[in-house]
C-alpha cells in the first residue's frame, strides 16, 4: 500500500492477492481440520470460533500456543482501534463539521470526535455480550456495507467520465440503506431472497449511480480534462 513510486503498482498487487489467498485459505482450513478433529465440540456458531484457541492450546507448548493466540489479539486491537479512529474522525469531520456545525473550532470537533468513539464502543460492547452474535456475520455484514456504499462510486469515478457529483450521492445513499433494507425485511423471506445482501445493493447502488447521473448535468469541463489526463497516465 505504501509504494514508493508508480511502477511498483505490479508488485504491490501481486503481493496483496497472494497474500490474501494465502490467509483466506489459512482460514478456511483452520475450520475444516478443527471440525474433524472435534466433531462434537463447539457445536453452536457462535462457540465455534473458539475452535483456534482450543487448536493452539492442544498442538503447541504453552508458550508457543500464548504467541500465536497473542497474534489474534494483536490483529483485533490493530484493525478496531483503526475503524473507531476513521469512524469517529469521519463523523466529526464530514458530516458534524460539514453539515451540522460549519463554523466549529478544532476543540469543539476534538470533544466531538471523542464522544463519537466512546459511542461507537459502547455499541461494539453490547454486540459483543450477546452471545448469539457470531463474529463472521457481523464482519461479512460491515463488509456488505462498505462496498455497497463505497465499491460502485469508485469503479464509476474511474471508468465513467459522466459520473455526477448527484450520481455519487444517490449510488452512496441506496447502496448503504439496502443493505440494511434486504438484511432485514428481505433476507428473511428466504428463497432467493436469502442471498448475500451485499449483490442486490451493489447492483441497486451501480442503477442509481447510473440513472441519476445520466438526469443531471454533465461534469464541467475542468473536471472532463483531469479525468481524461489521469486516464491516460
Amino acid at each position: 500500500m505504501a509504494i514508493r513510486d508508480g511502477n511498483e503498482l505490479k508488485l504491490s498487487r501481486r503481493i496483496a492477492t497472494v497474500w490474501c489467498a494465502i490467509s483466506l485459505l489459512a482460514a478456511v482450513a483452520i475450520g475444516i481440520i478443527g471440525r474433524s478433529l472435534y466433531p462434537d465440540t463447539f457445536l453452536r456458531q457462535s462457540d465455534a470460533e473458539n475452535i483456534f484457541v482450543l487448536l493452539s492450546t492442544t498442538f503447541f507448548p504453552p508458550l508457543l500456543a500464548g504467541v500465536v493466540m497473542a497474534g489474534i489479539l494483536a490483529a483485533t486491537i490493530s484493525s478496531s482501534d483503526s475503524y473507531l479512529l476513521i469512524s469517529a474522525s469521519a463523523f466529526s469531520k464530514n458530516i458534524y463539521h460539514g453539515l451540522m456545525k460549519k463554523d466549529a473550532d478544532d476543540k469543539t470537533l476534538l470533544r466531538v470526535t471523542r464522544i463519537t468513539l466512546l459511542v461507537i464502543s459502547l455499541i461494539a460492547i453490547l454486540i459483543a455480550l450477546d452471545e448469539n452474535s457470531i463474529i463472521f456475520k457481523v464482519v461479512a455484514f460491515a463488509w456488505a456495507g462498505f462496498g455497497a456504499t463505497f465499491g460502485p462510486i469508485m469503479l464509476f469515478s474511474l471508468f465513467w467520465k459522466r459520473t455526477t457529483r448527484a450520481g455519487a450521492i444517490a449510488g452512496m445513499v441506496t447502496g448503504g440503506s439496502m443493505v440494511f433494507i434486504w438484511y432485514f425485511l428481505i433476507k428473511p423471506l428466504g428463497g432467493v431472497f436469502g442471498i448475500y445482501e451485499l449483490l442486490p445493493a451493489f447492483v441497486l447502488s451501480c442503477i442509481a449511480i447510473l440513472v441519476v447521473s445520466l438526469l443531471t448535468e454533465e461534469p464541467s469541463e475542468e473536471i472532463i480534462k483531469e479525468f481524461e489526463a489521469v486516464k491516460n497516465l
